[in-house]
């Protein structure tokens, strides 16, 4: 309840972005898969003796691994700085600690393939890279019971928002900052390429067991699952700051807070700014309700102290490579940034908005105010291979898959 601790300001938050702060400038990788039969494409649900949760259990076995646990329910398993977590359709995410080179997190993630996908097979289940469940829908999709997911399906209001929820599968990238302004700088040049990207790697046509007509239609459930907390969280303002992101963060409405392990719902009855001046109902702010709440936020892009590129459809691990050097090229190049952001300033914020409607069912296959929307990638790839040259990367090697398939002006799906 009320407390005497002094009220949590702006001034209070900044620490945690000033806190990203750092001279190294590692890579992050979160990677979705949906565990499906290897016979019947059905989904795998979390229960059951056959299902998920007895899968990880006899993996953390074989491979000690520690339990992550909601109420003494299994919802994922942690090795020092590594994670394998459920999605709330029991999508498996295997989250790296960030490493300094492409070729390590590689390594990291062939360790724990070799043996996960070897204990998933011995109950005939398959981890899919594919960015939508292929068969079931989310009507056919348990939860797994994690109390938060529960809580987001009962308040996410977007026609797709359980789509969203239980069927799709992602690959999120994370980069370094080394202050505020470099922090904003590549904040808004990942959101102006975030719709091209998207079409790029696009990886979900086939839902439900039939062809939807999206490329993406991952991208798809992300535009109708809630605006007020999905979508785009700058309009590219080269002035914008931390404390510019904090006040969009704040004017998102809460869904839940929680005190000594219970869940007290708001259900979007205020924002967080109000919780701050306000409280809710004898309860003040706290720094962690701040962190719950912000990573109750989904824009296509989100700072954390990192910046986290949230907008890409699950793909085979090749192509997963190829979209870290992509990043690698462009933001931890300072040519490669000028001349991405010199590139994409001939497209207003609006036509890049545009963009990202049509990108789910167009992907490369439209223009953009008169250009082609494979000459866009075309160039973005061109921009990213010359920055690892320029530098004498070997990890350019990483590149050649997305190359090649986008020389023919195809994406993952396509294929």
């Amino acid at each position: 309840m009320t407390s005497c601790k002094e009220k949590l300001s702006v001034s209070n938050i900044l620490e945690l972005y000033y806190g990203g702060c750092k001279s190294k400038e590692l890579i992050g990788l979160e990677y979705e898969r949906l565990p499906i039969n290897k016979y019947t494409q059905d989904t795998i649900s979390y229960y059951g003796d056959f299902g998920v949760c007895e899968i990880l259990k006899e993996f953390a076995k074989i491979d000690n691994w520690d339990y992550l646990l909601d109420d003494n329910e299994i919802i994922g398993l942690k090795k020092l700085h590594d994670t394998i977590t459920l999605e709330p359709g029991s999508q498996i995410e295997l989250s790296i600690e960030p490493q300094s080179t492409i070729s390590e997190l590689k390594k990291k993630i062939d360790e724990i393939n070799q043996s996960l996908i070897d204990t998933f097979d011995k109950y005939d289940v398959q981890l899919l890279n594919y960015g939508v469940y292929p068969k079931t829908t989310y009507k056919n999709i348990k939860l797994i019971p994690k109390k938060r997911y529960k809580l987001m399906a009962n308040y996410l209001w977007g026609i797709l928002s359980d789509v969203m929820m239980r069927e799709t599968a992602g690959v999120q990238v994370g980069i370094d900052f080394k202050d505020e302004d470099d922090a904003m700088r590549k904040f808004n040049l990942a959101n102006k390429l975030s719709p091209f990207i998207t079409a790029m790697y696009a990886n979900s046509q086939i839902r439900g067991g039939v062809d939807t007509g999206y490329k993406s239609f991952r991208a798809l459930a992300w535009l109708n699952t809630d605006n007020e907390r999905c979508g785009f969280a700058t309009r590219f303002n080269k002035k914008m700051s931390f404390e510019n992101y904090i006040n969009t963060v704040l004017d998102v409405p809460m869904i839940y807070i929680v005190r000594d392990g219970k869940y007290i719902h708001i259900d979007g009855k205020i924002n967080f700014k109000n919780f701050i001046e306000n409280g809710w109902e004898g309860y003040d702010a706290t720094i962690e309700d701040y962190k719950l709440h912000s990573n109750l936020f989904f824009p296509e892009v989100r700072l954390r102290n990192f910046i986290e590129i949230r907008n890409h459809d699950c793909v085979d691990e090749k192509y997963i490579y190829s979209l870290l050097a992509i990043y690698k090229g462009i933001f931890y190049n300072p040519d490669g940034m000028t001349a991405t952001e010199e590139f994409l300033n001939k497209f207003s914020y609006n036509d890049i908005l545009e963009y990202r409607y049509n990108a789910p069912r167009l992907a490369l296959d439209t223009k953009i105010k008169g250009t082609y929307i494979k000459d866009v990638t075309k160039e973005i790839l061109r921009i990213a291979e010359n920055s690892l040259k320029s530098k004498k990367d070997s990890e350019i090697i990483y590149l050649e898959s997305i190359l090649e398939l986008n020389s023919q002006n195809l994406t993952p799906g396509d294929i």
